[in-house]
């Protein structure tokens, strides 16, 4: 589950941060020295007074809802490693917020101009900043090529870890030997961390990984108890979706499979993994909601074992296969699952 702070509404994943969110929007741990884990943020905004911002801890799969009263907030939290927190605006779209121990981040912006928002105080901010500023007005292709630049110059950045997930397995058209060959360069320019390692580790599954493959075997336990695993899938069209209650893209393609369920009742099987950390969370969610899918969250976050069994990278992902387990689709948007779906059932 990650940018230029808009809502990408059309294509895969305008998400989160997009994880972003993953960047994309996913755990981005780095190590760190320094007895003071305290990290505090200060905003400001002109032309909006009053607001509500969520404000997403990558690492722990938290949220937080910070108040904005006469444009400004504060904001204090405690980090024992770098970590990347994704600032979620009332229009959904995202700003990623890198956190050191012992540090503070100042932001500026305009509530009508927020891709021009500036985030100061560390190294990777402003990295991260001059990124945003400079991409302002690229096309996507350009977009792209200088998240490369920027990638392979600050390979030890966690600017770096956001900027592959958003901008090279995030996209329209995710490019997972490109990817592989970042992290690969990320994760030999250093010791190596946990979230390097851990996506270095996922792509190298994934850049072999294609349709018509078939799907690994896996096994877990529902929130509600119940066994689930590849042998689960046996309906004409079977979709595994990962989700988190903090990412309103996955909500949007839950809502998708359940109406795509309702109009083609006993075709199609939908499995939901949540990479939430709180199980009753995401219990709570997909009942207030009527999603009645089989629902697994064991609260590890992107270190779930579900998750790296089926290479699940980002927010939101899926798997969609046939009767047999194999694959015919993965990775896709809300509207491309949905016409793939309806391609298949006809």
């Amino acid at each position: 589950m990650p940018h230029t702070m808009t809502t990408e509404n059309n294509g895969r994943r305008g998400r989160w941060c997009n994880l972003l969110c993953i960047t994309m929007l996913l755990p981005v741990v780095f190590s760190c020295t320094g007895s003071d884990h305290r990290f505090k943020i200060e905003g400001e905004f002109k032309n909006m007074n009053q607001g509500q911002f969520y404000l997403v801890n990558m690492d722990h799969g938290t949220k937080d809802t910070i108040a904005l009263r006469d444009g400004r907030f504060t904001y204090n939290t405690t980090v024992t490693d770098t970590t990347t927190l994704m600032l979620i605006f009332p229009n959904f779209s995202e700003l990623p917020i890198f956190a050191q121990p012992g540090g503070k981040a100042t932001i500026k912006g305009d509530a009508s101009h927020l891709k021009e928002t500036e985030v100061k105080g560390t190294d990777d901010n402003k990295l991260m900043t001059a990124f945003r500023l400079k991409t302002n007005d690229m096309m996507p292709p350009d977009i792209k090529q200088e998240a490369e630049h920027t990638i392979t110059q600050h390979p030890k950045s966690p600017v770096a870890i956001y900027l592959l997930r958003r901008y090279f397995i995030m996209g329209n058209e995710p490019d997972y030997p490109k990817a592989f060959q970042l992290a690969t360069l990320m994760f030999e320019a250093g010791t190596p961390n946990v979230a390097t390692a851990q996506l270095y580790h996922q792509l190298e599954a994934l850049k072999n990984m294609t349709d018509k493959g078939r799907i690994p075997a896996f096994r877990a336990t529902d929130t509600n108890g119940k066994t689930i695993s590849n042998a689960s899938l046996k309906s004409q069209i079977n979709v595994i979706c990962l989700w988190a209650s903090w990412n309103p893209d996955s909500h949007s393609m839950l809502r998708q499979l359940k109406k795509l369920q309702d109009n083609h009742p006993g075709k199609i099987s939908v499995i939901t993994i949540c990479a939430d950390a709180s199980l009753t969370e995401s219990r709570i969610y997909l009942e207030r909601d009527s999603l009645p899918f089989p629902n697994i969250c064991d609260g590890k976050l992107w270190e779930s074992p579900v998750i790296q069994q089926l290479s699940l990278a980002y927010m939101p992902d899926n798997i969609v296969t046939d009767s047999t387990g194999t694959i015919l689709a993965r990775g896709l948007g809300s509207m491309a699952l949905k016409e793939k779906i309806e391609s298949l059932l006809r």
